[in-house]
Protein backbone atom coordinates (compact mmCIF):
# COMPACT_ATOMS: atom_id res chain seq x y z
CA UNK A 1 0.00 0.00 0.00
CA UNK A 2 2.85 2.35 0.84
CA UNK A 3 4.52 1.60 -2.49
CA UNK A 4 1.34 2.47 -4.37
CA UNK A 5 1.01 5.72 -2.43
CA UNK A 6 4.65 6.62 -3.06
CA UNK A 7 4.22 5.91 -6.77
CA UNK A 8 1.10 8.08 -6.92
CA UNK A 9 2.85 10.95 -5.16
CA UNK A 10 5.87 10.65 -7.46
CA UNK A 11 3.54 10.87 -10.48
CA UNK A 12 1.91 13.98 -9.04
CA UNK A 13 5.32 15.56 -8.48
CA UNK A 14 6.36 14.75 -12.05
CA UNK A 15 3.09 16.20 -13.39
CA UNK A 16 3.62 19.37 -11.36
CA UNK A 17 7.17 19.75 -12.64
CA UNK A 18 6.15 19.31 -16.26
CA UNK A 19 3.27 21.78 -15.88
CA UNK A 20 5.66 24.33 -14.38
CA UNK A 21 8.11 23.82 -17.24
CA UNK A 22 5.33 24.34 -19.77
CA UNK A 23 4.08 27.51 -18.07
CA UNK A 24 7.62 28.89 -17.78
CA UNK A 25 8.22 28.24 -21.48
CA UNK A 26 5.05 30.14 -22.41
CA UNK A 27 5.95 33.04 -20.11
CA UNK A 28 9.49 33.29 -21.49
CA UNK A 29 8.21 33.48 -25.05
CA UNK A 30 5.55 35.98 -23.97
CA UNK A 31 8.16 38.25 -22.35
CA UNK A 32 10.25 38.08 -25.51
CA UNK A 33 7.26 39.10 -27.65
CA UNK A 34 5.59 41.67 -25.39
CA UNK A 35 7.52 44.58 -26.91
CA UNK A 36 5.84 43.83 -30.26
CA UNK A 37 2.33 43.36 -28.81
CA UNK A 38 0.86 46.24 -30.82
CA UNK A 39 2.37 44.95 -34.07
CA UNK A 40 1.14 41.41 -33.34
CA UNK A 41 -2.40 42.66 -32.83
CA UNK A 42 -2.17 44.74 -36.02
CA UNK A 43 -1.14 41.60 -37.88
CA UNK A 44 -4.13 39.74 -36.45
CA UNK A 45 -6.46 42.61 -37.38
CA UNK A 46 -5.09 43.01 -40.92
CA UNK A 47 -7.94 41.06 -42.62
CA UNK A 48 -10.55 43.30 -40.96
CA UNK A 49 -8.61 46.53 -41.53
CA UNK A 50 -8.18 45.67 -45.20
CA UNK A 51 -11.92 45.05 -45.60
CA UNK A 52 -13.10 48.23 -43.85
CA UNK A 53 -14.39 51.02 -46.11
CA UNK A 54 -12.36 54.17 -46.53
CA UNK A 55 -12.19 55.98 -43.20
CA UNK A 56 -13.29 52.91 -41.22
CA UNK A 57 -11.36 51.95 -38.13
CA UNK A 58 -11.42 49.71 -35.08
CA UNK A 59 -12.26 51.07 -31.63
CA UNK A 60 -11.74 50.16 -27.97
CA UNK A 61 -14.82 50.74 -25.85
CA UNK A 62 -13.39 49.34 -22.59
CA UNK A 63 -11.07 51.45 -20.44
CA UNK A 64 -8.24 48.90 -20.57
CA UNK A 65 -9.12 47.36 -23.91
CA UNK A 66 -6.39 49.11 -25.87
CA UNK A 67 -3.82 47.56 -23.52
CA UNK A 68 -5.34 44.21 -22.57
CA UNK A 69 -6.37 43.01 -26.03
CA UNK A 70 -2.84 43.17 -27.55
CA UNK A 71 -1.54 41.44 -24.43
CA UNK A 72 -4.08 38.64 -24.85
CA UNK A 73 -3.16 38.22 -28.50
CA UNK A 74 0.55 38.09 -27.62
CA UNK A 75 -0.09 35.51 -24.91
CA UNK A 76 -2.07 33.41 -27.39
CA UNK A 77 0.81 33.57 -29.87
CA UNK A 78 3.30 32.65 -27.13
CA UNK A 79 1.25 29.57 -26.26
CA UNK A 80 1.08 28.51 -29.92
CA UNK A 81 4.84 28.91 -30.31
CA UNK A 82 5.46 26.94 -27.11
CA UNK A 83 2.93 24.26 -28.04
CA UNK A 84 5.50 21.74 -29.38
CA UNK A 85 7.39 21.92 -26.08
CA UNK A 86 4.16 21.70 -24.06
CA UNK A 87 3.08 18.63 -26.02
CA UNK A 88 6.51 17.10 -25.53
CA UNK A 89 6.10 17.49 -21.76
CA UNK A 90 2.66 15.86 -21.94
CA UNK A 91 4.02 13.03 -24.08
CA UNK A 92 6.98 12.45 -21.75
CA UNK A 93 4.54 12.13 -18.84
CA UNK A 94 2.14 9.61 -20.41
CA UNK A 95 4.51 7.65 -22.69
CA UNK A 96 5.98 5.37 -19.94
CA UNK A 97 2.50 4.01 -19.25
CA UNK A 98 1.73 3.12 -22.86
CA UNK A 99 2.36 -0.14 -24.69
CA UNK A 100 4.56 -0.17 -27.78
CA UNK A 101 1.63 -0.40 -30.20
CA UNK A 102 -0.12 2.45 -28.38
CA UNK A 103 2.97 4.63 -28.68
CA UNK A 104 3.20 3.76 -32.35
CA UNK A 105 -0.36 5.02 -32.91
CA UNK A 106 -0.53 7.89 -30.41
CA UNK A 107 2.55 9.91 -31.37
CA UNK A 108 1.71 10.25 -35.09
CA UNK A 109 -1.87 11.18 -34.19
CA UNK A 110 -0.66 13.92 -31.82
CA UNK A 111 1.67 15.36 -34.47
CA UNK A 112 -1.04 15.16 -37.13
CA UNK A 113 -3.60 16.78 -34.81
CA UNK A 114 -1.34 19.76 -34.07
CA UNK A 115 -0.45 20.18 -37.73
CA UNK A 116 -4.09 20.04 -38.85
CA UNK A 117 -5.15 22.48 -36.14
CA UNK A 118 -2.59 25.01 -37.39
CA UNK A 119 -3.72 24.39 -40.97
CA UNK A 120 -7.30 25.14 -39.90
CA UNK A 121 -6.22 28.40 -38.27
CA UNK A 122 -4.27 29.41 -41.38
CA UNK A 123 -7.28 28.60 -43.55
CA UNK A 124 -9.44 30.82 -41.36
CA UNK A 125 -6.93 33.70 -41.42
CA UNK A 126 -5.98 33.67 -45.10
CA UNK A 127 -9.24 32.50 -46.70
CA UNK A 128 -12.22 32.90 -44.40
CA UNK A 129 -11.46 36.27 -42.78
CA UNK A 130 -10.78 38.28 -45.98
CA UNK A 131 -13.76 36.73 -47.74
CA UNK A 132 -16.26 37.11 -44.90
CA UNK A 133 -15.16 40.61 -43.82
CA UNK A 134 -15.29 41.93 -47.37
CA UNK A 135 -18.72 40.35 -47.88
CA UNK A 136 -20.17 41.70 -44.62
CA UNK A 137 -18.73 45.21 -44.83
CA UNK A 138 -19.88 45.56 -48.42
CA UNK A 139 -23.49 45.56 -47.24
CA UNK A 140 -23.06 48.36 -44.69
CA UNK A 141 -25.84 50.96 -45.30
CA UNK A 142 -24.92 54.38 -46.58
CA UNK A 143 -24.11 56.76 -43.74
CA UNK A 144 -23.18 53.98 -41.31
CA UNK A 145 -19.58 54.11 -40.06
CA UNK A 146 -18.19 50.60 -39.70
CA UNK A 147 -16.12 50.53 -36.50
CA UNK A 148 -15.49 47.14 -34.87
CA UNK A 149 -14.62 46.90 -31.19
CA UNK A 150 -11.24 45.22 -30.73
CA UNK A 151 -12.47 43.08 -27.80
CA UNK A 152 -15.37 41.72 -29.85
CA UNK A 153 -13.08 41.22 -32.82
CA UNK A 154 -10.70 39.17 -30.68
CA UNK A 155 -13.59 37.08 -29.38
CA UNK A 156 -14.76 36.45 -32.94
CA UNK A 157 -11.25 35.53 -34.09
CA UNK A 158 -10.69 33.12 -31.20
CA UNK A 159 -14.03 31.41 -31.80
CA UNK A 160 -13.36 31.10 -35.52
CA UNK A 161 -9.83 29.80 -35.00
CA UNK A 162 -11.17 27.17 -32.59
CA UNK A 163 -14.02 26.19 -34.94
CA UNK A 164 -11.79 25.75 -37.98
CA UNK A 165 -8.99 24.16 -35.98
CA UNK A 166 -11.38 21.54 -34.65
CA UNK A 167 -12.94 21.12 -38.09
CA UNK A 168 -9.58 20.21 -39.60
CA UNK A 169 -9.21 17.49 -36.96
CA UNK A 170 -11.91 15.45 -38.71
CA UNK A 171 -9.51 13.03 -40.50
CA UNK A 172 -7.82 12.19 -37.18
CA UNK A 173 -11.20 11.61 -35.51
CA UNK A 174 -12.31 9.29 -38.30
CA UNK A 175 -9.06 7.30 -38.21
CA UNK A 176 -9.24 6.88 -34.43
CA UNK A 177 -12.86 5.71 -34.58
CA UNK A 178 -11.96 3.11 -37.18
CA UNK A 179 -8.75 1.95 -35.49
CA UNK A 180 -10.38 1.36 -32.10
CA UNK A 181 -13.27 -0.48 -33.73
CA UNK A 182 -16.06 1.90 -32.75
CA UNK A 183 -17.30 2.25 -36.32
CA UNK A 184 -16.51 0.56 -39.62
CA UNK A 185 -15.56 2.21 -42.88
CA UNK A 186 -18.72 0.83 -44.48
CA UNK A 187 -20.81 2.51 -41.76
CA UNK A 188 -18.98 5.81 -42.28
CA UNK A 189 -19.84 5.68 -45.96
CA UNK A 190 -23.43 4.78 -45.15
CA UNK A 191 -23.98 7.83 -42.91
CA UNK A 192 -22.39 10.23 -45.43
CA UNK A 193 -25.70 12.08 -46.16
CA UNK A 194 -26.20 12.77 -42.45
CA UNK A 195 -22.64 14.07 -42.16
CA UNK A 196 -23.25 16.51 -45.02
CA UNK A 197 -26.36 17.86 -43.32
CA UNK A 198 -24.58 17.96 -39.96
CA UNK A 199 -21.69 19.90 -41.50
CA UNK A 200 -24.01 22.72 -42.50
CA UNK A 201 -25.66 22.65 -39.07
CA UNK A 202 -22.24 23.00 -37.43
CA UNK A 203 -21.42 25.81 -39.85
CA UNK A 204 -24.61 27.61 -38.89
CA UNK A 205 -23.80 27.32 -35.16
CA UNK A 206 -20.13 28.30 -35.09
CA UNK A 207 -19.99 31.00 -37.74
CA UNK A 208 -21.60 34.45 -38.14
CA UNK A 209 -25.17 34.48 -39.45
CA UNK A 210 -24.25 34.73 -43.13
CA UNK A 211 -24.40 32.02 -45.76
CA UNK A 212 -20.85 32.53 -46.98
CA UNK A 213 -19.07 31.79 -43.71
CA UNK A 214 -21.35 28.81 -43.04
CA UNK A 215 -20.46 27.45 -46.47
CA UNK A 216 -16.74 27.99 -45.85
CA UNK A 217 -16.91 25.86 -42.70
CA UNK A 218 -19.37 23.19 -43.85
CA UNK A 219 -17.67 22.27 -47.14
CA UNK A 220 -14.18 21.71 -45.65
CA UNK A 221 -15.74 19.70 -42.82
CA UNK A 222 -17.43 17.40 -45.31
CA UNK A 223 -14.34 17.09 -47.53
CA UNK A 224 -12.14 16.32 -44.54
CA UNK A 225 -14.60 13.62 -43.50
CA UNK A 226 -14.18 12.05 -46.93
CA UNK A 227 -10.39 12.37 -46.59
CA UNK A 228 -10.59 10.62 -43.22
CA UNK A 229 -12.46 7.70 -44.79
CA UNK A 230 -9.82 7.40 -47.53
CA UNK A 231 -6.92 7.49 -45.08
CA UNK A 232 -8.62 5.04 -42.72
CA UNK A 233 -9.15 2.66 -45.65
CA UNK A 234 -5.45 2.86 -46.52
CA UNK A 235 -4.05 2.28 -43.05
CA UNK A 236 -6.61 -0.26 -41.80
CA UNK A 237 -5.84 -3.90 -42.36
CA UNK A 238 -8.55 -5.67 -44.33
CA UNK A 239 -10.31 -8.52 -42.57
CA UNK A 240 -8.85 -11.80 -43.79
CA UNK A 241 -11.27 -13.85 -45.79
CA UNK A 242 -11.99 -17.43 -44.79
CA UNK A 243 -10.38 -20.03 -47.03
CA UNK A 244 -13.13 -22.59 -46.29
CA UNK A 245 -14.49 -24.51 -49.25
CA UNK A 246 -17.19 -27.21 -49.01
CA UNK A 247 -15.93 -30.78 -49.43
CA UNK A 248 -17.19 -32.93 -52.26
CA UNK A 249 -18.38 -36.53 -51.71
CA UNK A 250 -15.00 -38.17 -52.36
CA UNK A 251 -13.17 -35.79 -50.04
CA UNK A 252 -15.80 -36.32 -47.37
CA UNK A 253 -15.41 -40.09 -47.64
CA UNK A 254 -11.62 -39.84 -47.33
CA UNK A 255 -11.97 -37.70 -44.22
CA UNK A 256 -14.37 -40.25 -42.65
CA UNK A 257 -12.01 -43.15 -43.44
CA UNK A 258 -9.09 -41.24 -41.92
CA UNK A 259 -11.05 -40.47 -38.79
CA UNK A 260 -12.12 -44.13 -38.44
CA UNK A 261 -8.53 -45.33 -38.91
CA UNK A 262 -7.34 -42.94 -36.24
CA UNK A 263 -9.99 -44.20 -33.82
CA UNK A 264 -8.87 -47.85 -34.35
CA UNK A 265 -5.26 -46.92 -33.69
CA UNK A 266 -6.21 -45.23 -30.46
Amino acid sequence: MANVQDTFISHLIELRDRLIRSIVAVLIIFLCLVSWARDIYTLLATPMLAALPHGGQMIATDVGGAFLVPMKVTLMLAFLLALPYVLYQAWAFVAPGLYAHEKKLTLPLIVASVFLFFVGMCFAYFVVFPTVFAFVNKFAPVGVAVMTDIEKYLSFVMTTFLAFGMTFEMPVVVIVLVKVGIVSIAKLREIRPYVVVGSFVVGAIFTPPDVLSQFLLAVPLWLLYELGIILASLISKPTPETDYQPLDDDAMERELDKAEADSHKS
